[in-house]
C-alpha cells in the first residue's frame, strides 16, 4: 500500500480534537436523517451503535482525506472499520465495479467503460465531492527560466511521441540543459486528468518519462535532485513538500498566467488544471447506517480535514449538493 507518513499523522493528530468538539457541537449536521429509523441516533458524534465494516479504496490523491475522515469516525464509532485501500483512481473503479468495495475514491470523474462495468454488475452510485485540488507542473527550486508555460509549450514536453529533451528545445531564451521528466502511471486520476487537459487525449503521453506510480513523493524526490526536472502532482503535494520544488504559473484559457493556489483553483482561474476530488458510494452500501453516517462525517469535517491535509475545502454550493445526493440515494 502507497505510504504517506507525512501526510496523514499530522491531520489526523491536529484533527482530532477539533472534529471531536465539532461533531459535539453539531449533531444536527452528523445525524442528518436517513429515513432508516432511528439512524439519526446513530451518528459520528455520539456513537449511538454504530458497528460493521466499510471497505474504501481508489486514488492516491484522495487517500489523505479518507484516511483521516476514517481514523476520526473510527475513533467515536469504535465498533466500525473503515479500511482505507490505495489502488489508484482506475483500480478502485476496478474494484468497485466488481463488487469489492463500499467506496471508491477518485480524482477524476468516472470514465464511460468504467460506468458500463459497473452498470453491467448491477452496481449504482453517485459522485460526491470532498474537496478540490490542483494539478501543479513543478521543476527544481534553482530552475530561474521557466516561470509560466502555455498548455501548447506543455503539451510539446508530454505529449505522445515527443522528442523533447532540452529546455532550449522549447524556448531559445532557455538554457541547453537536459529534461528529466516524473510523473504517475496509467492507473492514476492525476495522469488521466493531465494527459486530458495538456495533451488533448486522455492517455496519450511519451513513453520514457519516469514513472512513478501512485507515489507522489517520488516524483518531488526526483525535482529535488536534477535541475532540469520536472513533473506534474497534485497542487497539495507541493504545500506539503515546502521548498523542496517550485510550480511554475499556467497560461489558462484567457491568456493569463497564473500560479496554481487554493485562490485561483477555487475561482477558476487556474485552468485548465484546477480539479475536483470525489468519492462514489454505492447505493447498496448506503443502505447501511454505518456507512451513511460516515459518508455525512467525512462531508460535514470536510473543511477542517481538508485544510489539514492541505487540500482545498469544498464550497457551500459544492457541499451541499454532496449531501442532497446523499439524501436521495437512501430515499430521503
Amino acid at each position: 500500500m502507497f505510504a504517506l507518513p507525512r501526510r496523514t499523522a499530522l491531520p489526523v493528530g491536529a484533527l482530532v480534537l477539533a472534529l471531536t468538539l465539532a461533531a459535539c457541537g453539531s449533531d444536527a449536521d452528523t445525524g442528518t436523517d436517513t429515513g432508516n429509523g432511528d439512524s439519526g441516533g446513530n451518528t459520528a458524534a455520539d456513537g449511538g451503535g454504530l458497528s460493521g465494516d466499510i471497505a474504501v479504496d481508489g486514488s492516491s490523491t484522495v487517500t489523505p482525506l479518507t484516511e483521516p475522515a476514517a481514523e476520526l469516525f473510527m475513533a467515536e464509532n469504535p465498533d466500525v472499520r473503515v479500511a482505507v485501500g490505495t489502488s489508484g483512481t482506475g483500480g478502485g473503479f476496478e474494484k468497485f465495479c466488481n463488487g469489492e468495495t463500499d467506496i471508491s475514491m477518485a480524482s477524476r470523474q468516472i470514465k464511460q467503460e468504467e460506468i458500463d462495468a459497473c452498470a453491467e454488475a448491477g452496481i449504482e452510485y453517485d459522485e460526491l465531492g470532498v474537496a478540490n485540488d490542483g494539478l501543479a507542473v513543478v521543476v527544481n527550486p534553482e530552475n530561474d527560466w521557466a516561470t509560466c508555460l502555455s498548455v501548447d509549450e506543455l503539451s510539446q514536453i508530454w505529449t505522445r511521441d515527443s522528442e523533447v529533451s532540452s529546455w532550449n528545445e522549447i524556448n531559445p531564451d532557455f538554457p541547453d540543459e537536459p529534461i528529466s521528466l516524473y510523473g504517475p502511471g496509467s492507473t492514476s486520476g492525476t495522469f488521466d486528468y493531465f494527459t486530458e487537459a495538456i495533451n488533448g487525449e486522455e492517455g496519450v503521453i511519451r513513453t520514457d518519462y519516469n514513472n512513478i506510480g501512485e507515489d507522489d513523493n517520488a516524483a518531488v524526490t526526483g525535482v529535488t535532485g536534477s535541475l532540469g526536472a520536472m513533473a506534474f502532482i497534485p497542487l497539495s503535494y507541493v504545500v506539503e513538500s515546502g521548498d523542496q520544488v517550485k510550480s511554475i504559473e499556467v497560461e489558462n484559457e484567457a491568456g493569463d498566467c497564473v500560479a496554481p493556489s487554493n485562490e485561483t483553483v477555487m475561482s477558476g482561474d487556474y485552468n485548465p488544471l484546477g480539479r475536483q476530488l470525489f468519492i462514489y458510494p454505492s447505493a447498496d452500501a448506503l443502505q447501511r447506517e454505518e456507512v451513511v453516517s460516515f459518508v455525512e462525517f467525512y462531508i460535514n469535517n470536510g473543511d477542517e480535514i481538508a485544510e489539514a491535509a492541505t487540500f482545498i475545502p469544498l464550497t457551500q454550493e459544492q457541499k451541499t449538493e454532496a449531501l442532497d445526493k446523499v439524501a436521495a440515494l437512501v430515499g430521503n
